[in-house]
């Protein structure tokens, strides 16, 4: 690790500044883009019913087929715009002031009250089926696309001088550069943060398909809506069997998928001695014996390769060659200026409706809601970091803890929360003990994968390092791994937070079987609007949240990120 200079320290004005110059820009655009969805809901056909979800179990090959359709489109989507948007965001200083603020406020927009805005949205010009299929897409796509993003520039930001300069003196065109050395690098944190996005895409996606909005019940046919339906009818059978079907998903996708990639980017370790224990896949042994894969990468990826190799010098951090383009720059600013000033009125103007009695109602619930997301991240760390180094070092424990850990965050904790609040609801302190539990179950994940992405890192010369110097357990916290885990521990923080604040709309705001509980705070509020289709209120509070969070992050964990960049990276 190296020991480079500390993280500077910012005056009040310079971070008022900074805030001035760039986070309020952004958030107007987000509040003028999501008025502009309100405004196009208004459109949406005043009733709609979706197809009936039946709960036979017969009906769940089908229902999890199309789930998985969903799951993969969305997961392609995040895979490209994390590797585009990260690199970006890695590779041009310029270009990081603005798009890391536009990172922090898209994930920490609320899923949940962003959903029936752009589903109305979309069903006011599309086909209605189009427009919920594509909306359950992009919801999915917001679970999945964060974490990996800023996993990948978490990597970028800490990639070894050694390295990146290495790259330079071979002139190694983009994509060689990306293929050989910064996507090796990246590789085990993004595949953790990829299982991740899964679990997220999976907790999330009973919500993505089935949901009302007043009289709208917007519903696909899934396995979502099947476990939805089956909490709302109060069907035990049919929620496990549901349960049942998911968890045998996850199980395929552990052995076929997320263990043969393991295995293969275990290759990419910086480190100079192998692993006594390297993870092992039987799929992945079988595909390397495979006579279609070598004909593939033959006859396809080989020639598609050194295409790529050949390819232009310039890259997507290169600067953009000479050409008349300033003023085209400054019409297209001075006409989104204005676009945005316009909007922004509107806005204000929107908001101006609510109450002094909903205002306040707002702030207190936002108090409320940052009390049990700040309960929710501290009991997190208490168990995600020694249980994620324990797997992350023992190849042996992390064979049979790795689909445990990869079910456990997969199970929707909304199917099964509304019973887990009725049976805590007469308990003092119940309600909020359940909405503790379940900000927990939506965001203690995300820390324990990186966690274990970061063990798994830790090269293994060091760790017998560490041990023929005989260094006590505590002193080998200290020296190498805290150190090692830090870049991990700031990227899972900072999604484990976007994580508990969504998971408070759901956490605050039960129904099950016909009964409606609910606990004061920003979460319930939102629930509320979006149950009785109270656009200004959904809008004053969602953005009272993006708030929250966009502050946090830029106070806390964007400074801790240059910390980590300065101090913490393998040297």
């Amino acid at each position: 690790m190296t020991g480079g200079r500390g993280v500077r320290v910012f005056s009040p004005a310079h971070l008022a500044r900074q805030v001035r110059a760039g986070d309020l820009v952004v958030l107007l655009v987000l509040a003028v883009v999501l008025y502009a969805g309100v405004r196009l809901a208004v459109g949406a056909p005043a009733w709609i019913r979706g197809p009936e979800i039946s709960l036979a179990p017969s009906a769940l090959p089908w229902y999890t087929f199309l789930s998985l359709l969903r799951m993969t489109a969305a997961y392609v989507l995040s895979l490209g715009f994390s590797l585009a948007y990260g690199y970006k965001a890695a590779r041009s200083r310029r270009a990081e002031r603005f798009l890391l603020p536009v990172l922090d406020i898209l994930q920490s927009v609320p899923i949940l009250s962003f959903l029936p805005v752009a589903v109305l949205a979309l069903t006011a010009f599309l086909p209605e089926r189009m427009g919920v299929e594509l909306a359950a897409v992009f919801l999915i796509f917001t679970s999945q696309a964060w974490n990996m993003t800023f996993s990948w520039y978490q990597s970028l930001v800490t990639l070894p001088t050694e390295l990146r300069e290495a790259s330079s003196i071979f002139r190694f065109q983009p994509w060689l550069r990306f293929r050989t050395v910064e996507l090796p690098f990246a590789a085990i944190p993004l595949i953790w943060n990829s299982m991740m996005s899964w679990a997220g895409g999976w907790f999330f996606l009973m919500a993505a398909e089935m949901f009302t909005v007043g009289t709208r019940d917007f519903r696909l046919p899934g396995l979502g809506s099947y476990l939805h339906e089956a909490g709302e009818q109060g069907n035990l059978t049919a929620l496990a069997f549901g349960l049942g079907a998911l968890v045998a998903v996850i199980v395929v996708m552990d052995q076929l998928v997320w263990r043969p990639l393991l295995a293969w980017a275990d290759r990419f370790k910086l480190e100079m001695v192998e692993s006594a224990e390297p993870p092992r896949s039987w799929f992945y042994d079988l595909l390397r014996t495979s006579r279609a894969r070598d004909i593939l990468w033959q006859k396809v990826l080989a020639p598609l390769d050194e295409r790529l190799i050949r390819g232009p010098v310039r890259g997507p951090g290169s600067p953009a060659p000479p050409g008349r383009t300033r003023p085209l720059v400054w019409a297209l600013g001075v006409v989104g200026g204005a676009g945005l000033l316009v909007g922004g009125i509107f806005v204000v103007r929107f908001l101006a409706a609510l109450s002094g009695d909903k205002w306040l109602a707002i702030l207190a619930g936002a108090g409320a809601t940052s009390l049990r997301v700040a309960v929710a991240l501290g009991i997190s760390l208490l168990w995600t970091v020694p249980v994620g180094v324990a797997i992350g070092l023992n190849p042996r424990a992390a064979g049979w803890l790795q689909p445990v850990v990869q079910i456990a965050a997969s199970v929707p904790a909304t199917a099964l929360f509304p019973a887990i609040v009725l049976g805590l609801a007469h308990l003092p302190g119940g309600l909020n003990l359940a909405a503790v539990l379940l900000m927990l179950a939506g965001s203690q994940w995300y820390i324990l994968f990186n966690v274990i992405a970061g063990a798994r890192a830790i090269p293994q010369d060091l760790k017998y390092t560490t041990s023929l110097l005989g260094m006590a357990r505590g002193r080998r916290w200290r020296v190498l791994i805290l150190p090692a885990l830090f870049p991990y521990l700031v990227t899972g923080l900072i999604t484990a937070g976007g994580g508990a604040w969504n998971a408070s709309i759901v956490a605050e705001y039960a129904t099950f079987a016909g009964q409606t509980l609910t606990t004061p705070g920003l979460g319930s509020l939102i629930s509320q609007a979006t149950a009785d289709g109270d656009y200004p209120l959904l809008l004053a509070a969602t953005l009272t949240m993006i708030v929250l969070v966009l502050s946090t992050n830029r106070l806390v964990w964007r400074r801790l990120y240059r910390l980590a960049e300065e101090r913490y990276k393998w040297e």
